[in-house]
Parts: C-alpha cells; sequence; structure tokens
C-alpha cells in the first residue's frame, strides 16, 4: 500500500508538521495501526478508508502518535484531505468520521484546505504548583481546554517568553491529560500574526509537537475574546514553524493551511 509522509501548515516542504498517511480498505488491528505510526515516528500518523456512500461522513479517519491514539488533530487530518485532493481519491469538502464528530475539511482557491472542527470549551483553573517551574516560566493565566485536546492553556509574558522556553518535559507531564500549550501575543503583529504559541505533549509521546492545529481551537477563542476579532492567525514558534489561519463560529473553529507532499512510497509490513 502507499504511504506518505505531508508537511501541514505549511507550503514549503520540510517546515510545518510531518504526518503520515495511509489510504486503507478498512481498519485492521489496532497494534498494527500502532505500530505503523511507531515506525513513521512523527507526531501523528493519520489512517483513513472510505465509508458507504449516503452517510453522514465520506471516509473514516483514526490518528495515532508513536505511543498511543489521539482524539483530535488538525495537521493529520489536513494531511488526510490534502492526500485525498492530490490523489483524486476525493473531490470537493470531505467529511471525516473520527473520535470527535465527524470533521469537514474543505480545498480553496488558493490550494490552502480549511478545517471545521469544534471549539474547544475553555474553564479557567488556578495556576498548578510547580507548573511555573517544570514550563521555565511564570504564568499570566491557565486555562482548562476540555476533553477533546486535555491540554493546559498558559498565557506567559511576551513573545520572547515562548521562544526562550526550555521546559522539564517530564515535569510538564505531571500538569495536564495531553500537554501544554503556551502562548503570548505577537510582539509585531505586522509580521502577519496575531498571536504565538509552542506546545508540549509528553504524554502522548511528543515532547514539542511543529505545528498543532488541535492546539489552535483553545487559542482561537482565547485571542479572538481578547482582540475583538473572529479572524486571526497565528504562528507556533517550534524550529520548523508554522501559521494557521484561524476563524472562530461560536462551537466551530476554522483552521486553514497549506500542506505539502514530501515522501511518497510502499509500505511492505501486513
Amino acid at each position: 500500500m502507499r504511504i506518505r509522509i505531508v508537511d501541514a501548515f505549511t507550503d514549503r516542504p520540510f517546515a510545518g508538521n510531518p504526518a503520515g498517511v495511509l489510504l486503507l480498505d478498512s481498519f485492521p488491528g489496532d497494534p498494527w495501526l500502532q505500530n505503523v505510526a511507531m515506525e513513521v515516528n512523527h507526531a501523528e500518523t493519520a489512517f483513513t478508508h472510505r465509508l458507504p456512500e449516503g452517510g453522514e461522513a465520506d471516509w473514516a479517519l483514526r490518528w495515532f502518535t508513536p505511543t498511543t491514539e489521539v482524539a483530535l488533530c488538525g495537521h493529520a487530518t489536513l494531511a488526510a484531505a490534502h492526500v485525498l485532493t492530490a490523489t483524486g481519491a476525493h473531490q470537493g469538502p470531505v467529511r471525516f468520521a473520527t473520535r470527535s464528530g465527524v470533521l469537514i475539511a474543505t480545498p480553496e482557491a488558493d490550494g490552502s484546505i480549511t478545517l471545521d472542527f469544534p471549539t474547544a470549551p475553555l474553564t479557567p483553573v488556578e495556576i498548578p504548583d510547580g507548573v511555573a517551574e517544570a514550563l521555565g516560566a511564570e504564568p499570566l493565566r491557565t486555562l482548562d481546554t476540555g476533553p477533546n485536546t486535555g491540554d493546559l492553556l498558559v498565557e506567559v509574558a511576551d513573545e520572547k517568553t515562548v521562544r526562550a522556553l526550555a521546559p522539564d518535559h517530564k515535569a510538564l507531564a505531571r500538569h495536564s491529560e495531553r500537554g501544554i500549550i503556551a502562548t503570548a501575543l505577537a510582539e509585531d503583529p505586522s509580521q502577519g500574526y496575531d498571536f504565538v504559541s509552542r506546545c508540549f505533549f509528553p504524554n502522548v509521546g511528543i515532547d514539542e509537537d511543529p505545528v498543532t492545529g488541535s492546539a489552535h481551537t483553545a487559542l482561537a477563542p482565547f485571542w479572538s475574546e481578547r482582540l475583538g476579532r473572529p479572524a486571526l492567525t497565528g504562528l507556533q514558534a517550534s524550529p520548523r514553524s508554522g501559521r494557521v489561519r484561524t476563524e472562530v463560529r461560536g462551537e466551530r473553529t476554522l483552521l486553514s493551511g497549506h500542506a505539502v507532499t514530501v515522501i511518497e512510497g510502499d509500505l511492505l509490513a501486513r
């Protein structure tokens, strides 16, 4: 079967967030899916297969990190939609059936793809003891992002602080189900982005995720309320980096970006 590596939330190779993508006839057993994701060894591998016509979704979609299955993943959804569109396996908007409900990916005229995801329900929480030491910066406020992502959203002082973070990943793992999203306002919005973030997910085997679509379902409502604008652009300031255009529409958040296929080959293991 064909396997592809796609860089998501970028318009150039070797940037953004890489994901494995496999188009299947059906889902094999979970151990096989997990072994493939471990072999690919990127933040996520997306597995998808076509569903019968006439249902609420066109394709089934699951995401695995090298160590576990996750309930929601933005960049691997973008990567899967990119492969379906680029190969002609699907035309127009694609409806994915997932553990987080039906997610719609719509190809745009400029070559980007827009994802329709559930908006994360943000709940302010007391700053947990030890999170400042684990993160390496003093939080201004912390919020729980709800069950789909299971993260702790942490606002810090400024963009310089976000970029300079060198956290203790083992210590961070004690403070959320999946990980920590650190964020601040952009220092210079004229550079084309409104806020910055970095994402650390040691509990699912990812010390730092390059560009996290699902995190922006929390970042978008957080910053849109603060800035008074539904449409924003976020920069995830990891070493690979990438931009996510966001638009909050009540209980749904739109995430838009480009994707590039960088590797395509045959998976021989059955």
